[in-house]
């Protein structure tokens, strides 16, 4: 059994130092926590890993939180602008649109043209009357000289149409609009 006391000598000879002369025994210390690097020796020496920064630490946490914010602010604010810029041109895409296709019947009635004008008439209008019959009972009402297409009312889809007949009399009438499914433009559907 050995018995502690005084470290005996290394029976190994010493090493040469840097400048050739035999270096110190080393001698041990205490000994190191389980999970914890010992820290190097000698100065000049980097730790093995850098220490975090402490200065400034509120400052980049706000710049970021800031720049998350206003990239989300553009991203919502910008969607929000498309849906509004759609709404408004959906809005007038009809109004044009349905002044358009109230002009064309009236214009055809103005020229005689009354298949042309048929052909402006949506589907459920042309199912409720021929051509033929239409062609025949626009052509003994009185002819339209002239017309003025109002405003169309986007929630009602109707236009106000001032008509004046060759005979001289005025008439305001108002003309029903409705989408077509198949091209998405807009019809005559009735007049009143």
């Amino acid at each position: 059994m050995n018995v502690p006391g005084p470290a005996a000598g290394s029976p190994y000879p010493p090493l040469p130092g840097p400048d050739g002369g035999a270096r110190p025994p080393v001698v041990p210390g205490p000994p190191a926590e389980v999970g914890v690097p010992a820290p190097p020796v000698g100065p000049g020496v980097a730790p093995p890993f850098a220490a975090p920064p402490t200065e400034g630490r509120n400052t980049r946490l706000w710049l970021g939180l800031g720049a998350g914010a206003l990239a989300a602010l553009i991203c919502c604010g910008g969607g929000g602008a498309a849906v509004v810029g759609l709404a408004v041109t959906g809005v007038q895409a009809v109004e044009e649109q349905g002044r358009a296709a109230s002009a064309d019947y009236y214009e055809a009635l103005v020229q005689r043209r009354y298949g042309a004008a048929y052909d402006q008439l949506c589907e459920s209008a042309q199912r409720r009357e021929s051509r033929r019959d239409f062609e025949r009972r626009v052509g003994d009402e009185p002819q339209v000289a002239q017309f003025t297409v109002g405003q169309v009312d986007t929630t009602t889809l109707t236009v106000p149409v001032d008509v004046t007949f060759a005979g001289g009399g005025r008439e305001r009438q108002q003309v029903t609009l409705e989408q077509d499914r198949q091209t998405g433009g807009m019809e005559v559907c009735g007049i009143n």
